[in-house]
C-alpha cells in the first residue's frame, strides 16, 4: 500500500486550519509547523480578532513552536502555508531558520517568494528550501469562495 504523501497530508491539516479562520471572518489562511514528521504548532489568520497586523497565520504558528520548543531558532523545522507569504512573513520564515517551506497557492496581490515580490533569499545568510503548489487549487478556491462571498455581502 503506497504511504501518503506527507506534504499533502499535512497542507491538509493547514487548509483545516484556513477553513477554521474563514468561519471567524478573517482571511482563510492557514499553516502549521513540522518536526520530525509530526505537528508542533499550528496557527491562522487572526489580525481582525487580536487587532494585531502581525497575527498571520505563519507568524501565529512560528511563535507556537518557538514557545513550545523554548528556541526562536527552528532549524529543524518545515512551515506548511496555504498561500504565499507575504514580505513581513518570509522574513519571520528566515529570521527562525525554518528549514524548508511549502506552501500551497501563491499570492498575486502580496506573496513576497515568487509573486508581487521576489525577496533576494538567495543573499540570506540562511538557505531556505521552498517548494510552491502543493495543493494549490484547493487553497485558491478557498480564497476565492471567502472573497466572492464578502463582495456579496452589504
Amino acid at each position: 500500500m503506497k504511504q501518503p504523501d506527507p506534504d499533502v497530508v499535512f497542507m491538509r491539516q493547514a487548509l483545516a486550519q484556513a477553513r477554521r479562520t474563514a468561519v471567524q471572518g478573517e482571511v482563510p489562511v492557514g499553516a502549521v509547523v513540522v518536526r520530525d514528521g509530526k505537528v508542533l504548532a499550528r496557527g491562522y489568520n487572526r489580525p481582525i480578532s487580536r487587532l494585531d497586523p502581525t497575527a498571520h497565520a505563519e507568524i501565529v504558528a512560528i511563535r507556537r513552536a518557538a514557545r513550545k520548543t523554548v528556541n526562536y531558532r527552528l532549524t529543524d523545522c518545515d512551515l506548511y502555508v496555504t498561500v504565499e507569504p507575504c514580505a513581513m512573513c518570509l522574513g519571520a520564515i528566515l529570521q527562525a531558520r525554518i528549514r524548508r517551506l511549502v506552501y500551497g497557492a501563491a499570492d498575486p496581490k502580496a506573496g513576497a517568494v515568487r509573486s508581487i515580490v521576489r525577496f533576494p533569499i538567495e543573499k540570506t545568510n540562511h538557505r531556505l528550501e521552498i517548494q510552491q503548489g502543493v495543493l494549490a487549487d484547493e487553497a485558491a478556491v478557498l480564497l476565492r469562495d471567502f472573497f466572492r462571498a464578502r463582495r456579496a455581502r452589504p
